[in-house]
């Protein structure tokens, strides 16, 4: 049976809307969303991890983690919890943007990281194969062959030492029964719970769609918002300006598509991750230098767009 890698917290985070499989443990488990510092539990300052009685890890959310971080905390710490009551070890794991975070160059709402990352790794479409074993270049993969490695999983011992029907039943408890077709997969075990934890038990028909139309109509009033707010227009033109005064073409003005353009809109080739770094080298260089326009032409736009990106949050650019 091929090992599964486990799912990636954003994955679970974002499935709200799932059948209710039968997952480990009973429905009144707290742990996974206690903060990992229940009474009677043994801290572990190394890992900032609390064990509890069942032997389980559970890390502790950070003092002031906002919801989304905090509903990553609690995906690992049920999986943790649900998997020890089968049996089986699961470290939990949560990965946090920082502030040297590579991928702070891609989006560029930190001004200071993202210089920092597009000086070396432009928008990341070639680090990985002219930096491969460098554990800071977006996508890369140390060790391996670039572009190869799963961004969102993790490497650990869980599985050290078990037997292929150990593995089996491992991968079974964490993630339900192997499919049977690409067409057939679905969330289930311990993941499952996780998920439940985060985004409650699934909707009927009805209540989906009337979630997923308020969704899209909060969303739709979002960026009418951040397109028609004077500043940001102002501010896009004026970063629309400066890119074209560099030579670097534009698509759009609108605020909730300006942030990201230049660096959605590069002709990457097919197979960028496993170019040679001859080949990668040079195109890596011009996509510094676009970077670092992109970055200085909408330094002022981007400062006054993210906030207020906050206050309405908003996907897509055709508000």
């Amino acid at each position: 049976m091929p090992k599964r890698l486990r799912v990636s917290v954003a994955t679970v985070l974002a499935i709200g809307l799932l059948p209710l499989l039968a997952a480990c443990g009973g429905s009144d488990d707290k742990t996974g969303a206690s903060s990992g510092s229940s009474g009677g539990s043994e801290a572990n300052a190394a890992n900032d991890s609390t064990t509890n009685a069942d032997g389980a890890v559970q890390l502790t959310v950070p003092s002031g983690a906002d919801d989304d971080t905090k509903k990553l905390y609690i995906t690992e710490n049920t999986i943790a919890a649900c998997m020890k009551k089968q049996g089986f070890t699961y470290t939990p794991h949560v990965v946090t943007a920082s502030g040297d975070d590579s991928f702070a160059g891609l989006d560029a709402e930190d001004y200071a990281a993202a210089k920092k990352s597009r000086e070396k790794y432009g928008f990341g479409n070639y680090a990985a194969a002219v930096y491969p074993d460098d554990p800071n270049a977006p996508f890369s993969n140390p060790g391996g062959k670039a572009g190869q490695k799963r961004t969102d999983a993790v490497a650990d011992d869980d599985e050290k030492g078990l037997t292929p029907a150990q593995q089996k039943a491992y991968q079974e408890a964490l993630a339900g029964p192997q499919a049977e077709s690409k067409a057939d997969e679905k969330i289930g075990g311990c993941e499952l719970k996780a998920s439940i934890a985060v985004n409650g038990h699934a909707l009927s028909a009805a209540e989906q769609k009337k979630a997923e139309n308020a969704k899209a109509e909060a969303n739709r009033a979002n960026g009418l918002e951040l397109n028609g707010d004077a500043q940001l227009v102002q501010l896009a033109q004026d970063f629309a300006a400066c890119l074209k005064a560099q030579g670097i073409p534009v698509s759009t003005t609108q605020p909730t598509g300006m942030s990201d353009m230049v660096r959605l809109e590069q002709n990457v080739p097919d197979n960028h991750f496993s170019m040679s770094k001859e080949e990668a080298l040079p195109l890596l260089t011009k996509e510094i230098d676009i970077s670092l326009k992109d970055l200085e032409c909408g330094k002022k736009f981007r400062a006054a767009y993210f906030p207020k990106l906050k206050a309405h949050p908003y996907w897509g650019d055709n508000a």
